[in-house]
């Protein structure tokens, strides 16, 4: 090809509008972003509803992400005292800060101002929610397994990031809800002995309220978390294209053994269409249903007491907590007050928080299962796993209700301290209940499973047999759903074997108890012998 082809092939090009091709080549050949795209656009994602949990929560926080951006042009996180000169009357002439006062001026005085902070807050509660469900789905069905372990680490750090960050957020206005909020924070932090007098002057610059907290809460809510949730959600992502997903057992049965569908196209296009689902119902929360109305609240001030505050819903457990410890349990030992009642719930929802962020490796230990795991467990067919999930959820929902204690008394016109009563029974004996009741509701589940597979289901036709036996007919189940019914592995305790020197130790019958306690009580899938013996029984 001749020098003066090319150059007319060029010119070609650039006339013919070739030149976006060009550039392409150009970034491709130095980056191979193409092949990229293409491995990435191969990968195929589930369609199962539960799946889009995770989705939701991703769509959430890039909804926050907006509408915070937009709000950090007007809010001013400062605590400097002013006179409110804005258009809520009657705040007017009030002595507040200046983050309060522009918290005002975005709802009343900025166009759209208010509608973008509703939708930053219900967007926030919708990314907390979405991520707990969303774990809640990964636990129960077993999907937390090898090689997936440190999935559901980051997955658990990013929840307790989300509501870190949603605490953040809903301090900044300084209003009187926020400002006890930070009072409770205050004085856990000073029950923390020797050293908590000095984490709360740090954390406050001061003395309580201090005047830098509100700077150093919007430093760490709009730089800092997001900064590292960010970092966090692209590594989750990665470890799911990585490890590709966990599928239902018999997923695929009317596809040719498809059970999703790749991201290019239809994935793409429906995900975008699904993100634009989730952001219109946000709008619409935000513009039908009033969130943290700091209007009515007013500004942060320490005198005022008032009942029937409560924190958004994910930080109820931790205020909950300190409701429920019973009173007298402080005393002074080395010139110093040791709280107690501030102690006992940080110890306790510390273990349970590192309880939960382990969990997997610690099922792994105890069964001594070593394998990789890529289809889903019926929450039935691990009825031990289950039940301890059902005892976790009681216990964080009886905390969170304490947080209501005062609104449960006032409704009902019942004590306060029946009220806490009622909610300590809960928060120690509920856990055990939950988890014989739900263990129970497996195992009988179970059962059921297996006289369907024997059986078949119940027809409701009734026959009569030449002899004058009335039976009903039962209808046998197809392969398909038999196979789903059978298809689970039946794990048994693990064996005590002598170490090298010939001795077991203390920790190897302590793993094989919990095993023992694990694996006791189990139902033994269908043989093949049985399906046999079944089959030709209804032959």
């Amino acid at each position: 090809m001749s020098t003066a082809t090319t150059t007319t092939e060029l010119v070609e090009t650039k006339k013919s509008g070739g030149l976006t091709g060009a550039a392409a080549n150009y970034i491709d050949e130095r980056t191979s972003i193409s092949t990229a795209v293409k491995e990435l656009g191969r990968k195929i994602f589930p369609d199962h509803w539960s799946f889009l949990l995770g989705e939701v929560a991703l769509y959430s926080f890039v909804i926050i992400l907006l509408s915070g951006s937009f709000l950090t042009f007007f809010f001013h996180a400062s605590m400097t005292p002013v006179e409110y000169d804005g258009s809520y009357l009657p705040l007017k002439g009030v002595e507040m800060s200046a983050a309060m006062a522009s918290s005002l001026d975005i709802s009343f005085d900025i166009r759209g101002g208010l509608l973008m902070r509703q939708v930053h807050h219900w967007a926030a509660l919708l990314f907390v929610a979405a991520i707990g469900l969303h774990m809640l789905r990964i636990y129960f069905t077993g999907a937390f397994r090898k090689p997936r372990e440190l999935n559901w680490v980051i997955g658990f750090i990013l929840f307790i990031l989300a509501m870190a960050e949603g605490f953040t957020g809903y301090s900044l206005p300084d209003d009187l809800l926020s400002g006890n909020g930070l009072r409770i924070i205050d004085g856990m932090v000073k029950g923390i002995p020797v050293v908590g007098t000095w984490i709360s002057f740090l954390l406050f610059g001061g003395e309580f309220p201090g005047e830098q907290i509100v700077g150093r809460l919007y430093s760490l809510h709009i730089l800092l978390l997001p900064a590292i949730i960010v970092a966090l959600i692209a590594m989750h992502l990665l470890f799911v294209v990585v490890h590709k997903h966990t599928q239902y057992p018999g997923a695929g049965r009317t596809n040719q053994n498809v059970v999703g569908y790749p991201v290019l196209p239809v994935y793409a296009a429906k995900a975008g269409g699904f993100f634009f689902i989730v952001f219109g119902i946000v709008m619409l929360m935000a513009s039908l249903f009033t969130i943290n109305p700091i209007w009515n609240y007013g500004p942060y001030d320490p005198s005022p007491v008032s009942a029937g505050t409560q924190p958004d819903w994910y930080i109820g457990f931790a205020d909950g907590a300190l409701r429920l410890i019973p009173p007298g349990l402080e005393f002074v030992w080395l010139d110093r007050t040791w709280s107690f009642n501030i102690l006992i719930p940080l110890v306790a929802l510390g273990l349970f928080i590192l309880v939960v962020l382990i969990y997997p490796f610690i099922e792994a230990w105890v069964t001594g299962d070593k394998r990789e795991h890529h289809i889903l467990d019926r929450p039935r067919n691990a009825p031990t796993r289950t039940a301890i999930g059902a005892a976790g959820v009681t216990f964080y929902a009886a905390l969170w209700a304490t947080a209501s204690s005062d609104i449960i008394a006032t409704h009902f016109k019942v004590t306060m301290e029946g009220v806490i009563h009622t909610m300590q029974f809960l928060v120690i004996v509920g856990p055990f209940i939950a988890f014989f009741v739900t263990k129970r509701i497996c195992l009988a589940l179970q059962k059921k499973d297996r006289e369907i597979v024997l059986h078949g289901y119940e027809s409701g036709r009734i026959v009569r047999l030449p002899g004058g036996e009335y039976i009903e007919v039962h209808q046998p189940v197809d392969e398909y759903e038999r196979w789903k019914l059978v298809s689970y592995n039946d794990y048994k305790p693990l064996m005590i074997r002598p170490n090298a020197k010939g001795k077991i130790t203390v920790g190897q019958k302590a793993r094989a108890g919990l095993s023992r306690w694990f694996f006791e009580d189990r139902i033994e899938p269908v043989s093949s012998t049985e399906l046999e013996r079944t089959h030709g029984d209804h032959h």
